[in-house]
């Protein structure tokens, strides 16, 4: 079965190349990879200790960032290598601070498998939630490296719990030990015979409790805000924003807008711009204006986002309305403040246990959220209420990296 799948893996690859010619994502996938073993070389030496972490995308190195930055206190002599699979989480996060050399993971063929691991050779090994790459795992058993998933999440419908997913199954058994995020992910180990799981929570909360450490503090959100009541919408799509743009418009309450689109492109920033009819400002624009004078302030940029969250009295938070997925509530709610979504979140745990608590609030249209908007404007208390169980969900299940740095191996 590892024979097929290499070819398979072998002609994706070709496939991938040709599709690069036109795809500018793609070409990055490919053309991050060309480099890979010189990257090594020019950082990694064979006397060197390593640790290596490999993360999909953005949101698990964000995920494994507390366990990497607990590793890198833990073992200061070991050099940490961080891989990506995707571009998105590659470009953004190349230059971080916490690895020693940050890389795209080669295609997982067992050529690529075994020249990584024979440069890199690491002494610990952590997978971040997901991405089980059976020639790696089958390197990594062979050579009795420590192996680790962290954060891990399983459902029911992955194919290590199909009758067809022996090749799969058996590509796990390389793991020293599964820390999960939930107990049914647990049970669904042990069902096919994986005894070496501890629940231990998501990772995301040490991130994210961490933000209220730091300087949140901008300038220029204090001057737009003026002292009045904020709400911030985080990582809209547009159809997000078709949903909320009508209240906006139509709201006669002394209120500020924030909204942080998840796409930033000029033409589409323009549109969303003229589609408001208070008085709307870009942050590209804002340069030599009196920002007090505007209600609608439209963020066309990236990495701010997190910070606005903390001047939100009442946080909207995109994807729960389109079919991409809902993006990050922990942000918000760590600050303690009401969170309302789309009706689409039933594959985020955080979000079905939050709507649970009653600190998030999905609405499924246009007139549940006009409804949920303005009892939350008008009610404090209810703004309090749900606000204190959005920031005490996140300080109750913080600590995660704690417990995976008290039960790995020592490499």
């Amino acid at each position: 079965m590892l024979f097929i799948y290499n070819i398979v893996v072998v002609i994706a690859s070709g496939f991938l190349k040709l599709l690069a010619l036109f795809n500018p994502k793609l070409r990055l996938f490919v053309d991050g990879r060309k480099d890979v073993s010189l990257k090594i070389r020019e950082k990694i030496q064979q006397s060197d200790k390593t640790i290596w972490f490999h993360t999909a995308s953005l949101g698990e190195f964000e995920q494994g960032l507390p366990v990497m930055e607990a590793v890198k206190a833990d073992y200061p002599n070991h050099k940490i290598v961080v891989t990506f699979f995707s571009p998105s989480g590659y470009e953004v996060r190349k230059n971080n601070t916490v690895a020693d050399l940050t890389l795209y993971l080669p295609l997982d063929t067992s050529h690529k498998a075994r020249a990584f691991l024979d440069a890199v050779h690491p002494s610990m090994v952590f997978f971040v939630k997901y991405e089980f790459w059976p020639n790696y795992l089958h390197q990594l058993g062979r050579r009795n490296i420590p192996t680790y998933l962290i954060s891990g999440i399983f459902r029911d419908n992955q194919v290590f719990f199909k009758w067809y997913g022996g090749f799969y199954r058996n590509a796990l058994k390389t793991f020293d030990k599964f820390f999960v995020q939930n107990e049914s992910s647990k049970r669904l180990l042990q069902s096919i015979g994986y005894q070496n799981v501890l629940v231990s929570g998501d990772t995301r909360f040490d991130r994210v409790s961490k933000i209220l450490e730091r300087d949140n503090s901008v300038d220029f959100i204090e001057e737009f805000i003026d002292g009045k009541m904020c709400f911030v919408a985080g990582s809209s799509w547009p159809k997000d924003e078709s949903q909320y743009r009508d209240f906006i418009n139509g709201s006669q309450a002394d209120i500020k807008y924030i909204i942080a689109p998840h796409t930033t492109k000029p033409e589409q920033m323009q549109e969303l711009k003229h589609s408001f009819t208070k008085n709307t400002l870009l942050f590209s624009e804002k340069e030599g204006k009196n920002l007090a004078d505007y209600n609608v302030f439209i963020i066309d940029t990236i990495g701010l986002l997190t910070k606005i969250y903390s001047y939100a009295d009442i946080a909207y938070v995109g994807g729960g309305f389109g079919t991409s997925g809902l993006h990050n509530i922990l942000e918000p709610a760590t600050f303690g403040i009401p969170i309302v979504i789309g009706p689409n979140y039933a594959k985020f745990s955080e979000a079905v246990a939050l709507v649970g608590l009653g600190g998030c609030i999905s609405v499924k249209n246009k007139a549940e959220l006009e409804e949920t908007f303005s009892e939350l404007i008008q009610n404090e208390d209810i703004r309090y209420e749900k606000g204190h169980i959005c920031g005490t969900f996140v300080q109750m299940n913080k600590n995660a990296a704690e417990i995976i740095m008290k039960n790995i191996t020592h490499g």
